[in-house]
């Protein structure tokens, strides 16, 4: 890998090289005669526990970690919710747990149905199929050949199985592609691996890409403000090494920070609510509700002991050359190896719960130790009606910003959870899972409406995935140029309108690929109006 210093003026600034940032860079490069800067402000991806898949909770609260908590969430007993997110090259893809899941065809056609033109389900699902190289092969739905690696899992660890007949005995049916033609069902989960290793979006489409004379990669730097002049984006200031500069864009500004750090950086550069932005002497560009509409998946694990192996004693030198060596293994595992989607009730547009297995103990938001064999399971919900907000907590660029989800704040949600507590518990209580549990490790105290509510406030956990604080129709136009502002735009999982019905690393690969698609198509039409 070569690492150049930086030089002051290029075509394109993307500003976080994560799972967007990642795919901008490496496309917006493909053109040998366009200069690329991406601003990342972790380090290299070159820590081992990046790319050993069952080592990824090891990555909590690690210096890689931007460790973000929330301002006390009224719904979980006040509690401070942990808020993990990447702080490196591929950014959180280098940290989650690499399920590949899209969303519903519902999701994206809602977004089109309410103004977010060309972003329908039939419209987005090229550039899912453009960035997949599916071991499975090409249908449909699928693609192969693109950038990003999506396997099979490699360690299917019994565990898994056993949650997956207690489902089917449940009533639940088998479902081995939740990116066809339905969502519902359960099943096991495809990951972004490459031969039993991580396959972030860094090692998808920036490490293939560092090798280019016109992209440069920035580590170790934070975006502080964006520079706007009249009207106009033109350039990064970045502080790195004890000393502040800016960097210039000839075209366009693109940030790529995530739906906390894109807002956050908005902010600071006085696009945002007026009245906010006063109030930290930040004069206003353009009053936008930045911030605003902030959405999260909220799950709840129920943990059971067993006398089965489970992924506790995975770390052992016959497992590290099984995965040395072939690439196999339960040190492959991604921890949430099953799951699958259910309706909790009539006359939903698509599932409302999503279940995840472990094959390990999962307790204390993903850091409680597995001092014993156990599993874990539980519903997240994908489809919530609560909304929540980010805002400055000062006008510092290194301070971080307050968040508040307000989770399970509507009735909707907190019958969901409900619903989805039941579900588990129905599954647990299948023969399957009956067999091999030895003991209750942290469950409800029973399974009253309150008993589960509480339950849900003592140990409810983010599934990692916030979105939609620089909306489409709201901060953003559907091309993703924020309102107001020439030559910047946003391109990560903050412009969704409304979160996707699933994990959300795919959906914001996508919107990279879509974006870089965009900004060409832009360009090229500005250059032949000239």
């Amino acid at each position: 890998m070569r690492w150049r210093e930086v030089s002051t003026v290029y075509d394109y600034v993307v500003v976080g090289a994560g799972s967007a940032g990642s795919v901008l860079a490496s496309r917006l490069s493909e053109d040998p005669a366009i200069r690329v800067v991406v601003i990342e402000a972790g380090p290299r991806d070159t820590a081992e526990e990046i790319h050993l898949p069952a080592a990824f909770p090891s990555l909590f609260k690690s210096p890689l970690d931007w460790d973000y908590d929330t301002e006390p969430e009224p719904r979980l007993h006040s509690r401070r919710a942990y808020l993990p997110r990447g702080r490196v090259l591929g950014g959180s893809s280098s940290m989650n747990a690499m399920i590949y899941i899209r969303g519903a065809r519902a999701d994206y056609d809602a977004w089109a149905a309410a103004g977010a033109d060309g972003w329908s389900y039939d419209e987005v699902l090229p550039y899912f199929v453009r960035a997949e190289d599916n071991e499975r092969g090409k249908d449909a739905y699928h693609g192969v050949g693109g950038p990003l690696s999506v396997s099979d899992s490699r360690s299917n660890h019994p565990l898994g199985e056993a949650f997956l007949r207690a489902a089917e005995q449940a009533g639940h049916t088998r479902n081995d592609d939740f990116n066809g033609v339905t969502q519902l069902g359960v099943g096991r989960y495809q990951v972004t691996q490459r031969n039993g290793m991580r396959c972030s979006a860094a090692v998808a489409y920036l490490h293939p890409a560092l090798e280019r004379r016109n992209l440069t990669v920035i580590t170790d730097a934070l975006a502080h403000r964006i520079v706007i002049e009249n009207g106009r984006a033109t350039g990064v200031v970045i502080g790195r090494g004890g000393s502040t500069e800016t960097i210039r864009a000839r075209r366009e500004i693109v940030l790529a920070a995530g739906a906390y750090g894109s807002a956050q950086l908005l902010l600071l550069s006085g696009v945002g609510p007026a009245e906010q932005l006063a109030a930290f002497g930040i004069e206003t560009v353009r009053d936008l509700p930045v911030g605003r509409n902030l959405q999260d998946h909220l799950s709840v694990f129920l943990n059971y002991r067993t006398d089965r192996e489970s992924l506790m004693t995975a770390l052992t030198p016959e497992n590290l050359g099984l995965l040395q060596e072939s690439g196999r293994g339960p040190l492959t595992s991604n921890i949430g190896e099953t799951g699958g989607f259910i309706e909790t009730r009539a006359g939903l547009a698509g599932p409302d719960i999503q279940f995840h297995q472990a094959p390990v103990l999962f307790h204390g938001e993903g850091m409680g130790a597995a001092t014993e064999h156990g599993y874990a399971f539980g519903p997240c919900l994908i489809n919530p009606t609560s909304r929540g907000e980010l805002t400055l907590r000062s006008a510092d660029p290194g301070t971080a910003p307050r968040i508040r989800h307000n989770y399970l704040d509507t009735e909707a949600d907190r019958a969901s959870i409900i619903a989805g507590l039941r579900s588990a518990l129905d599954i647990a209580d299948q023969p399957a899972l009956r067999d091999i549990t030895t003991g209750e490790f942290l469950t409800p105290a029973g399974d009253s409406d309150d008993d589960l509510l509480d339950f849900a406030a003592r140990t409810a956990q983010t599934l990692y995935h916030p979105t939609s604080t620089c909306a489409i129709g709201a901060v953003v136009d559907s091309r993703l140029r924020v309102l107001g502002v020439q030559g910047l735009r946003v391109a990560d999982a903050s412009v969704m309108p409304s979160v996707v019905r699933g994990n959300t690393n795919a959906p914001t690969i996508m919107i990279g690929e879509k974006a870089a698609v965009m900004l060409v198509e832009d360009a090229d039409s500005e250059g032949n109006a000239s």
